[in-house]
């Protein structure tokens, strides 16, 4: 991803993008601390926007930034100082001196919650590990720096510096000293030049003196100038130590704010919740009801299938009492027609027994007759 930090950081770099690369990315609705009050909470997304962490290895700088459309809303650079506070299950915080804010993040899910917190504690202990490396490094680069300059302190007090080399002395000397004729007139120069080198060997100790006393007059102050440093960023991490606790004393006195809203919220929650019970516990009525209706609907479809299944055995029963009739039927009406048969070969034999009776009466009356 290609940022450029004029619309970013505040810095001018003639249009040319500089490479941070995002090293983890979530979404949050985005919140500041009302800079009037120091107490509300002023949401600066309508929505749920991405914030990502961004890491810079030019600089070997991590920060937090989140865009609403081509507005940065967070710019933050962590810091070994920073700290990020959970303040509820889906709502974390922290304060950023160099902003002179607090930013707020509400997410979806404490999970999401966790993981950035996560990242925060991982990203802060690389920018502190960062910057006791560069520390490190200023520190080396600064020592070289004050032994060359004790050297160059030392150097110009040197007797060769002063009164210059043997080479450059002898041949004054030796011009003083040329063999004259008088031995009264080669005395003078001779005293003349012992004066000399007493009064420049004088020279030499005082600037031998002073070299000493500048020489530890600069270990001292470089002792100095190390207490201070140290003095200097104990006080620095007092002051921030001090201005988190402002800031979390500030955060505490808004937090209360967001308790009661958060209360308001969680009584609003519940009520709709109690609403939603209400309405299942209707729903779970209407729903017994409607088992006790379809448990009587299946006794009654027992009932009618027991009695459907007597109905069936006795009219399997009934089936087999109008088999049996009908077979007794059918071997009465053949009983019958047997009867019949016979009754009418007995009928037809009585006929002929009657005629032949008929006949033998009228022979009898005849006989009688003819008598």
């Amino acid at each position: 991803i290609l940022i450029h930090h004029c619309s970013m950081c505040g810095l001018c770099c003639k249009g040319n993008p500089a490479k941070e690369q995002p090293i983890f990315s979530t979404r949050a609705h985005v919140f500041q601390i009302d800079p009037n009050t120091k107490k509300n909470w002023v949401p600066t997304s309508k929505h749920a926007v991405t914030v990502s962490y961004f890491y810079d290895s030019t600089r070997n700088v991590y920060r937090i930034i989140s865009l609403d459309g081509s507005k940065a809303i967070i710019n933050s650079t962590i810091t070994p100082n920073m700290t990020f506070t959970k303040t509820s299950q889906k709502f974390g915080q922290w304060a950023d001196s160099r902003a002179n804010t607090v930013y707020g993040l509400g997410f979806s899910s404490e999970h999401h919650l966790s993981k950035f917190a996560e990242k925060f504690q991982e990203f802060k202990e690389a920018a502190r590990l960062a910057k006791e490396k560069s520390q490190e490094k200023m520190e080396l680069t600064s020592t070289p720096s004050q032994e060359s300059a004790g050297g160059d302190l030392q150097s110009p007090l040197t007797p060769e510096s002063i009164n210059g080399t043997d080479d450059e002395r002898t041949p004054d000397v030796t011009q003083n000293s040329e063999p004259r004729a008088e031995p009264t007139q080669n005395a003078l120069p001779f005293s003349h030049s012992s004066a000399i080198s007493k009064h420049w060997e004088a020279e030499l100790a005082a600037l031998k003196g002073n070299n000493a006393k500048l020489t530890a007059a600069l270990l001292e102050s470089t002792a100095n100038v190390k207490q201070w440093k140290q003095q200097l960023a104990a006080y620095q991490e007092e002051a921030e130590r001090l201005h988190k606790r402002v800031t979390e004393l500030e955060c505490v006195s808004s937090q209360a704010n967001a308790v009661h809203t958060h209360k308001t919220e969680l009584n609003q929650t519940i009520q709709e919740l109690e609403e939603t019970l209400k309405v299942k516990e209707e729903e779970i009525e209407r729903l017994k009801q409607e088992i006790d209706n379809a448990r009587e609907l299946q006794e009654q479809r027992d009932s009618l299938t027991q009695r459907l299944q007597e109905v069936e055995i006795r009219n399997k029963d009934l089936e087999g009492q109008l088999s049996d009739l009908e077979q007794r039927l059918e071997k009465s009406q053949s009983e019958q027609e047997a009867f019949r048969n016979n009754l009418k070969t007995l009928l037809e034999i009585l006929d002929g027994k009657i005629f032949e009776l008929t006949e033998l009466r009228d022979n009898l009356a005849k006989l009688l007759e003819c008598s």
